[in-house]
């Protein structure tokens, strides 16, 4: 089905006006830190809203409802770690960030285990955004191709240089404004199509409750114990990790601490951006519980390709093109490429100051001007960002290939939070006994993640993870912890650690 015109129109100058709005950002006197701080001087209102959008991305606007659809509400425990992910990073990781003054968040592992330890790090984060930025940019693109009749190819190619355009244009000032704007009009559109749902239940709001209750769909989970089931406590623990490898050790999140002008401002966004994910996204999984309700009460509008409970995932787009009034499907279409375009953003301005402060500032020397450090902060946006783009066009045919890379990526990167830990809390441990850590736990990691694909049957099935997947970052870190910290304190106690 194609979608009226109004709605075209609307999404259309939504995608415009950002365009154009993170462009007034430029200018041609600044330097690299404007480019990648902001000079220090942003508010932190919008700073914590720009760490709000950051963390949500158009996956999650769809997927979180989808889920809630199948299921019930037992991914929401994941958002109730962030309060303690989230006080933890202010208390500990924020001060340690502001008071080394490097916008880089892998510097601190450069002082404590060596150069090998950053270059580990800050290779991992961008691989990792390499695929974020693709993998988002095509799940983009599939809707809109559908609901416009464009092809996915022009899509990604269209959106993808307009938010290096003005990521570009605008450097950091330009991605945070843009990102507070954009969750803005993400937490809109979804209050909007709640209230829409609410008021569309034929027996009133009590309805959605009612049938919830009956089919078990508010159910946080089992409380058992199994480690090998997505338990409540499984769950929440993931989450507490997965939280705190973000707001404490991620490119995306640290350099946004960088921007205001003091410790309690970075302090505050911090806790405000992270806390915000919380009610909003029981407010998704609301969405998604309450589209159940609202298509048992009304089967006859769900087409019978949707009626398996198993098409979670179509149901919320299903809704917004055709459960919607005229122009605020294109409102809802527009908050869905909201949370997009602003983790795509965030990825393009965090990869190229990676890039400049990682390697070209580290390998070339600290004394590069501001017309070379700038020049290669645009090259590095603009090479990163056609990567993802590029990355997003290849997933049209070759998807399965760029998931093992995903995979691959995801694996390494799992290791960068044990290797945190262990420099921050283990005083005592060296480089060799991090080097040690770090090979254990990616080992385990691997073994893991990889274990369901090789170990299926016969006598290989004993070598199998008996363990949940969720738990794969969870173990990973606490063996590259535990790991390194013997290692240094028991083995290598007296070699030598470069600083």
């Amino acid at each position: 089905m194609k979608l009226p015109i109004i709605d075209m129109v609307v999404f259309l100058l939504y995608m415009l006006g950002i365009v154009i709005f993170g462009s007034l950002f430029y200018s041609k006197n600044r330097g690299a830190e404007e480019y990648t701080s902001g000079g220090g001087a942003m508010p932190s209102w919008v700073v914590g809203m720009s760490i709000f959008a950051t963390f949500v991305s158009s996956i999650s606007f769809l997927a979180i409802p989808g889920k809630a659809y199948q299921a019930d509400w037992n991914a929401y425990v994941f958002s109730l770690s962030i309060p303690i992910a989230a006080v933890l990073a202010v208390k500990f990781f924020v001060p340690l960030y502001r008071s080394i003054n490097s916008i880089s968040a892998y510097t601190y592992l450069e002082t404590r285990f060596g150069v090998w330890a950053r270059v580990y790090a800050s290779l991992c984060y961008i691989l990792t955004q390499l695929m974020r930025m693709g993998s988002i940019l095509y799940l983009m693109a599939l809707p809109l191709s559908t609901l416009f009749g464009w092809s996915i190819s022009t899509i990604i190619i269209v959106t993808g240089f307009s938010v290096i355009l003005y990521s570009m244009l605008g450097g950091i000032k330009a991605v945070i404004w843009t990102d507070a704007i954009q969750g803005i009009i993400l937490i809109g559109g979804a209050v909007l199509c709640a209230g829409i749902l609410i008021y569309n239940m034929p027996e009133g709001p009590m309805q959605i409750v009612k049938i919830g209750v009956e089919n078990d769909k508010f159910s946080l989970g089992n409380l058992g114990w199994s480690v090998s089931e997505s338990t409540f406590w499984v769950m929440l623990i993931y989450g507490l990790f997965i939280n705190l490898q973000n707001y404490g050790i991620d490119q995306n999140y640290v350099q946004r601490y960088m921007t205001t002008g003091s410790l309690k401002e970075a302090q505050r966004s911090a806790l405000f951006g992270s806390l915000l994910y919380v009610p909003v996204s029981l407010l998704f999984f609301f969405i998604g519980t309450a589209l159940f309700a609202y298509y048992k009460a009304v089967p006859d509008l769900l087409p019978a390709g949707l009626q398996d409970i198993s098409a979670g995932d179509k149901i919320f787009p299903h809704f917004i093109v055709h459960g919607l009034p005229k122009g605020i499907t294109g409102l809802l279409i527009a908050s869905v490429f909201a949370a997009g375009m602003s983790t795509i953003s965030t990825s393009v301005n965090g990869t190229a100051t990676i890039v400049l402060n990682d390697y070209y500032r580290r390998w070339v020397g600290d004394k590069v001007s501001e017309k070379k450090s700038m020049t290669v902060l645009y090259i590095a946006s603009f090479v990163f960002g056609v990567l993802g783009i590029g990355i997003a066009i290849a997933m049209i045919s070759v998807k399965s290939a760029l998931d093992a890379w995903w995979m691959l990526a995801s694996i390494f990167s799992g290791g960068m939070l044990g290797l945190f830990l262990l420099g921050y809390v283990a005083k005592k441990a060296n480089k060799v006994g991090a080097i040690v850590g770090a090979i254990s736990g990616v080992l385990v990691i691997f073994w893991m993640s990889l274990s369901p694909l090789y170990f299926t049957e016969g006598k290989w099935l004993a070598f199998r993870s008996p363990f949940h997947a969720n738990l794969t970052v969870v173990i990973g870190t606490t063996v590259i912890f535990l790991v390194g910290f013997i290692a240094s304190k028991y083995i290598f106690e007296n070699k030598n650690t470069e600083k």
